[in-house]
Formats: structure tokens, sequence, C-alpha cells
């Protein structure tokens, strides 16, 4: 036979070999695919306990999963079934031999590469979940839902709900004020509109923070920071409103409530930036927020008339406001 003919008779017995070989060494590695498969199933399950336990714990802190992490938990089940699949298959064929001592040669290489596959994959997601965090702290955004469901009922408070909501919508206002003597209901009126603000998708955050007759910055940067889900740990009123700014920039979708102003307040020394995000001011005084702050579009809000009272007081007091054994002692 010429050097040609041997080559090609080398070929063909590679081609037709190396598959059988392949083919059996599958088969004779049967129990070392199987119990490497259970192995990393073993793990991927205590994988997914620890986490579980993480999970459990975040969850009772009032803390949010990271949507990464409850994709990882979702491919568990699937791997995990895949286990038991070719677990029963094996069991099923060693029922059908004799003294189970011998496994069809077929179905041996088949269960055991099928075994192999499922062991790498369980690796691979085993590796996917190793999580440095699981959870996060959301910013409290309920705490802006106002008290009273029936308040923008009333005539006067719709007109002015519907005013802030249209300053908010235009493009080319920032800065908001309300003013109005205390206990007519600002506070009450911003939280309704913030809400209704985050409802219309004009903001994806909301934070409010009351001011007193002397301001304490810090104070300010915490409650602003909290609501915006950040820890601010720095000592130095600076160098928190430098991580804040930073922060506020990152979405120009936020909202800032400074409620209740009685001067002049440095916005840049807090850490609110002018652009970048929209502010509502409120106060008792209507030149703090022209002439000290720049609000750009301002709403007074005035006192209740003598019928939206009584409808306010009637909604507030239900069926007893109109108790004729009562009324005259509410109206005393």
């Amino acid at each position: 036979m010429d050097q040609a003919g041997i080559s090609i008779v080398a070929k063909i017995a590679e081609y037709a070999v190396a598959p059988v070989g392949r083919w059996l060494c599958y088969s004779f590695r049967y129990s070392i695919n199987i119990e490497k498969m259970k192995e990393e199933e073993q793990l991927l399950r205590d994988d997914k306990n620890i986490l579980q336990l993480r999970i459990d714990t975040a969850i009772r802190n009032g803390e949010k999963i990271y949507d990464n992490v409850n994709t990882w938990l979702t491919k568990v089940g699937p791997e995990t079934e895949k286990v038991r699949k070719v677990l029963q298959g094996s069991a099923e064929v060693k029922t059908g031999c004799s003294l189970g001592t011998c496994l069809e040669l077929k179905q041996r290489h088949q269960l055991s590469r099928e075994a192999e596959r499922i062991a790498k994959d369980m690796a691979e997601v085993r590796g996917k979940g190793r999580f440095d965090q699981v959870s996060y702290r959301p910013p409290p955004q309920d705490l802006i839902t106002p008290t009273d469901p029936n308040y923008v009922m009333l005539a006067s408070r719709s007109r002015s709900t519907e005013g802030l909501l249209n300053a908010l919508r235009d493009t080319n206002i920032n800065v908001i004020g309300v003013w109005g003597m205390g206990g007519v209901g600002k506070t009450t009126l911003v939280k309704r509109v913030a809400r209704k603000a985050q409802e219309e998708k004009l903001f994806d955050e909301v934070a409010i923070a009351s001011m007193t007759p002397s301001p304490d910055l810090s104070k300010i940067q915490k409650e602003i920071a909290e609501m915006l889900g950040m820890k601010l740990d720095e000592e130095s009123v600076t160098v928190r409103a430098s991580r804040l700014w930073e922060r506020i920039k990152q979405d120009n979708k936020t909202l800032i409530i400074l409620d209740d102003i009685w001067m002049h307040l440095d916005l840049e020394t807090i850490g609110i930036p002018l652009e970048g995000c929209k502010l509502i001011l409120t106060s008792r005084n209507r030149d703090v927020l022209i002439s000290e702050m720049g609000t750009q579009k301002d709403f007074e809000l005035g006192a209740l008339g003598e019928e939206e009272a009584w409808s306010l007081f009637e909604k507030m007091g239900g069926n007893s406001v109109k108790d004729p054994n009562i009324l005259p002692q509410q109206l005393r």
C-alpha cells in the first residue's frame, strides 16, 4: 500500500475510533459523573439556602432585594430538576437490569454525558450567585402620602393643586413657592402635589425636609439624604453637601421640598443644585420666597372660606356631624 493509501486508512481509523473512545469514556466515567453532579447540586442548594437567609433578614429590615438576586434564585429550581430526572433515569435502568449490577451501555453513556453537562451548568450558576450585597434600603417615599384623601376635593385646594402641577410640568420653572399663614394646609397641599406628580411620572424621587426658625444645615442634609436612600457619614457640612449635590445631579427627575422656610437658605451650602431638579418652597412670608429665595412661580394659600371649612368638617366628622344631639356641642 502506498503512502497515500496509508494516510487515508489512518484518517478513517481516526474518525471511526475517536468517537467510539469518547462514547466509551462516558460509559466508564458514569459513576464519577453522577457523583460529581450530585456534589454540585448539594453545593448549589447550600448556596441558595445561605442566600435565602440573607434575603429573609433583609426583608425583615424593610429592605428591597436586587432584581439580579431574585433572577438567580429562579435558575436554581430548573437545575435541580434536571438532576432529579437524571437520577430517576438511573434508577429505572438499574431496576430493569439483573440484580441491579448492569446498565445498558447506551443509556449509561447518555446519563453520564447529561450528568457531566449538568454539573458544569450548576458550577456556572454557582459562580454567578456570589453577591456582595443582596438588598438596598429604598427611599422612604411613602412619607409624602397625605393624611386626608378628601383634602384636594375642596375647590380652592383643587385649583392650587392643579396650578402647582402645571408649574412642575413647565420645563422653564425650577423653583416654586407656596405661601400663606400657619395652619392653612401648605404642607398637606405640597405632599399631595408631590404624590400626584409621581403618579404622572414627573419625578422618580421626592425628598422633603422641614425647616425651623434657626435652620440646622446638617439636619436638613440628613433628612433629604435619607429620603433619597443615602447615608451621610461625613461630619463636614461642605463634604456632605458635595455628596448630596452629586446624588441629586445623577437623576434629573428629583423633586425637593423645603417646608416652612423662615429666612434665606443657601441651597448650594446644603447641597441642592438649582439645575437638575425641581424645588417647592413653602413659607409664611411671601417676601422670603420671592426676594430671598428667588422663586419663579408663587402660589398663595389662603384660609378656607366658611362653606369649604364646614364641608371639610363634615367629611372628617362623618354622620356624627349631622346628629342634632351632638351638633350644638360641636359648634360651641
